[in-house]
C-alpha cells in the first residue's frame, strides 16, 4: 500500500486533535479555564517559559553528542539554531518534512562523507533518550504516587532492568554511539527535569501547592502519549491524558486541562523562535569532521 500523501496525514492529526479538543470541551468549563489564565501570575508563566526553552537548550547539546560519535562537530551555537528550526517545523508542518528529517537531509547533504542512514541513528537515538528520560522520571513520580504499595516498588525497581535493556540495545546495533550513552542519558534526565519545573511553574501561576506528584506523572505520561504522531504536537492527547487522570487522582478537571494547555502553549510560543531560520542557513559554516575509524 503506498504512504498516505503529506496533506492526508495532516488533515488526519488535525482530525484527532480536534477530536480530542471537542472531547475535553464537553467534560470541562471553558470559560473557568479562561479565568485561570486571566488571572494567572505571569510571572510564573515567564518562568515556566524560561525553564521550558532551558530544556531544549540541553536537548540540543544532548543531540551534538550523537552527532560528535560520528566525528561531525558542530558548534553549540549553530547546531542550536538547527535545533530550534526543527522544533518549528515539527509543530508546524506536521503533515510535511518534520523537524527530524529536514536536519537529516539538511546534513547529510551539507556534510557528504556522513551517510543519512549513520544521522538518522543519530536523531533516532536522541529520541530515544528522551523517552528514557521520562521512563525513569514517570517511574518516580509513580512509586511516590503509590508509596509503600508493592505496584509502585515494582515500578520503582523495574528502572534498572529497563536501563539494562536500554545499554544492551545501544551495545547491540548502535555500538558507533556506545561512548556518550551515558552522558546522554543524564542529559536526557536534564531535559525532563527542566520541563517538570516548567509545568511547576504552571501550577504555581494558579496557585496549585498540592497533589504535585498526581500533576507530574500526568504530566511525563502525557508526554509520553504526545510521542506518537497521531496529533498534532500532542494537542488533544495530552489534555485528554490530563482529563482522565484528574477524575482517577481527584484532581480539579479546569486546573489539569489548564496545565496541559499552558504547556502545549508555551512550546508553541518557544518553537517560533526556529522562524528565524526558516529562510536563513542555520549552518553557516563547515563543521568539523575527521575521518571514522
Amino acid at each position: 500500500m503506498k504512504r498516505l500523501p503529506g496533506w492526508i496525514k495532516l488533515l488526519l492529526k488535525v482530525a484527532v486533535s480536534a477530536g480530542c479538543l471537542w472531547y475535553v470541551g464537553q467534560k470541562i468549563d471553558w470559560a473557568q479555564t479562561w479565568q485561570l489564565l486571566k488571572l494567572s501570575n505571569k510571572g510564573w508563566l515567564a518562568a515556566a517559559v524560561i525553564f521550558f526553552s532551558m530544556s531544549k537548550a540541553i536537548s540540543s547539546l544532548r543531540l551534538n553528542r550523537y552527532f560528535g560519535n560520528l566525528n561531525l562537530y558542530l558548534g553549540e551555537w549553530p547546531n542550536l539554531r538547527l535545533y530550534w528550526l526543527g522544533m518549528f517545523y515539527n509543530l508546524f508542518l506536521p503533515g510535511g518534512i518534520g523537524g527530524d528529517a529536514y536536519k537529516v537531509i539538511l546534513l547529510s547533504r551539507k556534510y557528504g562523507s556522513l551517510s543519512a542512514k549513520k544521522i538518522t541513528a543519530a536523531v533516532f537515538l536522541d529520541r530515544v533518550s528522551g523517552v528514557a528520560g521520562l521512563g525513569i522520571l514517570a517511574a518516580g513520580f509513580y512509586s511516590w504516587l503509590f508509596w509503600g504499595s508493592w505496584y509502585g516498588t515494582l515500578v520503582l525497581l523495574g528502572v534498572l532492568p529497563g536501563l539494562g535493556v536500554y545499554y544492551w540495545m545501544v551495545r547491540r546495533w548502535f555500538p558507533t554511539f556506545l561512548p556518550s550513552f551515558g552522558s546522554t542519558l543524564w542529559l536526557g534526565l536534564a531535559v525532563q527535569v527542566a520541563q517538570v519545573v516548567a509545568v511547576y511553574a504552571i501550577m504555581l501561576s494558579i496557585g496549585i501547592r498540592h497533589q504535585f506528584p498526581a500533576f507530574q506523572f500526568l504530566f511525563l505520561l502525557s508526554s509520553i502519549v504526545a510521542i506518537f504522531p497521531f496529533t498534532i504536537g500532542g494537542l488533544g492527547a495530552r489534555e485528554v491524558v490530563f482529563l482522565w487522570g484528574a477524575s482517577q487522582f481527584a484532581l480539579n478537571k479546569n486546573e489539569a486541562v489548564f496545565i496541559s494547555l499552558l504547556f502545549y502553549l508555551i512550546s508553541v510560543v518557544v518553537s517560533l523562535i526556529g522562524l528565524l531560520w526558516v529562510y536563513r542557513e542555520p549552518l553557516p559554516g563547515p563543521a568539523i569532521q575527521t575521518p571514522a575509524d
